[in-house]
């Protein structure tokens, strides 16, 4: 759940036929949890709103490609036969005579072969060039990212940074690290007034209209939001600047990482975050591509695969399955063109289990892991994001005071410092544990220790000028 701006734990009259029952007295971590959940809500839930529009526009991509670039990714008549690969790369390179061939996917069905080059001017991106791979015919050409189409990319970046680059990241990373809190916290919360699974998952219909009504729908759709925006908030991390930087720490601590393909002579292996080639120069042999596409195929790599050539020539090749699509084909070989042998290979069943679920958790979040379900999936999951944070504000505007002499444009915030009477055991185990959380998820850990040090000074501020106890 995103955002709960309820005020008090104390429950309002409710009808007898009413399933709800009257909330707990507030303990130290209730309070704490509450004025938290709240304040994270209503600071959080403007990047969460961003997040949940750009990830909305990200889940349609296929679609959108496939209307803006589906005379280039697509074939009209797809033929029986697909011609050598050293032929079609031939016709790629006559109509892109620049650049280095870096990579090659080969068409099948109707889609076209994907010719990739790089060029030092480009930096991250690559030219491809689509050929239908029955006739050799060039269907068109497009400056692309790993793979991805300009409509993609233009949509990754805003998804990610805002087209801000680095600082970008900042929102998004932000987003990411408080969802999975104001999540949990808001179950915790739920359950403390419901108190029942079956109270959770439904909304109280028989209160009136107002905060009560507007609550239920609220908490109850969070709930059933929960295992999916948890997954969000943990995939997106992997890859942000801060988070994603110490996850990668601990996965190399871990030795937990995607094996390398150790090609015999080579320097790097392929492979990127979006399931693109690599963009080194490359002397080797066009012609050779057919040999290495057969071997891979006896071999057992089946379905989408990508050809990365090697720097040189006389060195190995690498065949990398590219079906992000569960159940995902993502082995790789290294091919010796010359005696036609496989000299190297890594299996994604050999991954390990950090690295495999790292890997499918990228992919569910970007919406290919399932196909269309799972565009519709996180498409359901960003709508509901929206409802619930809509439904918070909501909330917070209810809880205003309306009389003459008391207006306001919204509702109080819970009360400050209530969580100073936390056990102390409490607060010994909870230091430490917060400033770990400070260190592996900074935009996460430096505001929520501002918070909680802003509030107890605060805190302790009023209620001294108050003449009442710390």
């Amino acid at each position: 759940m995103a955002v709960t701006p309820e005020l008090t734990e104390v429950a309002e009259p409710a009808p007898a036929s009413s399933p709800e029952r009257p909330a707990r007295r507030p303990s130290g971590f209730a309070a704490l949890l509450l004025r938290l959940h709240f304040y994270a809500g209503v600071m959080v839930a403007p990047f969460l709103v961003v997040a949940a529009v750009t990830g909305l526009l990200y889940t349609v991509t296929p679609q959108l490609d496939a209307m803006l670039y589906g005379d280039k990714l697509t074939v009209a008549t797809p033929g029986s036969t697909a011609l050598p690969l050293a032929e079609q790369i031939a016709a790629a390179r006559a109509a892109h005579p620049n650049g280095t061939l870096a990579a090659v996917q080969p068409g099948s069905g109707d889609e076209t072969t994907r010719v990739v080059f790089s060029q030092p001017e480009l930096g991250e991106n690559q030219h491809t060039v689509y050929v239908d791979p029955y006739t050799a015919d060039v269907r068109g050409q497009l400056t692309t990212w790993w793979g991805s189409t300009p409509a993609t990319t233009w949509l990754d970046d805003l998804h990610r940074n805002l087209h801000l680059g680095d600082l970008g990241r900042h929102y998004s990373e932000l987003a990411a690290s408080w969802l999975w809190v104001l999540a949990l916290g808001g179950i915790v919360l739920w359950w403390r007034r419901r108190r029942s699974v079956r109270g959770m998952l439904t909304p109280d219909l028989s209160a009136r209209r107002g905060v009560r009504r507007t609550r239920g729908w609220h908490a109850a759709t969070g709930v059933w939001l929960a295992v999916g925006l948890l997954i969000l908030s943990a995939t997106g991390l992997t890859w942000s600047r801060y988070a994603g930087g110490n996850f990668t720490i601990a996965l190399d601590t871990l030795d937990a990482n995607r094996p390398a393909l150790e090609v015999p002579g080579a320097t790097a292996s392929a492979g990127g975050h979006h399931g693109g080639g690599g963009d080194s120069p490359s002397e080797a042999d066009p012609a050779a591509a057919d040999t290495v596409l057969r071997v891979a195929r006896d071999n057992g790599l089946t379905g989408p695969v990508e050809l990365t050539l090697p720097e040189t020539g006389g060195q190995a090749w690498t065949v990398a399955g590219i079906d992000n699509t569960w159940p995902v084909g993502l082995d790789r070989v290294a091919v010796d063109p010359a005696t036609a042998t496989v000299v190297a290979r890594s299996d994604f069943a050999d991954w390990p289990v950090l690295a495999q679920l790292s890997k499918l958790g990228v992919q569910a979040h970007m919406g290919v892991l399932f196909g269309p379900a799972n565009q519709i999936l996180l498409a359901a999951l960003a709508i509901g994001l929206l409802c619930v944070i809509l439904w918070g504000y909501r909330m917070w505007w209810q809880r205003r005071p309306t009389r003459t002499d008391r207006r306001a444009l919204t509702g109080a915030a819970p009360a400050r410092g209530a969580w100073l009477g936390l056990p102390a055991w409490v607060i010994v185990v909870g230091v430490p544990v917060v400033f770990a959380v400070g260190w592996a998820m900074p935009l996460l850990g430096v505001p929520l220790v501002i918070f909680l040090l802003v509030d107890a000074v605060v805190g302790g501020l009023r209620g001294r000028r108050a003449g009442a106890p710390r």
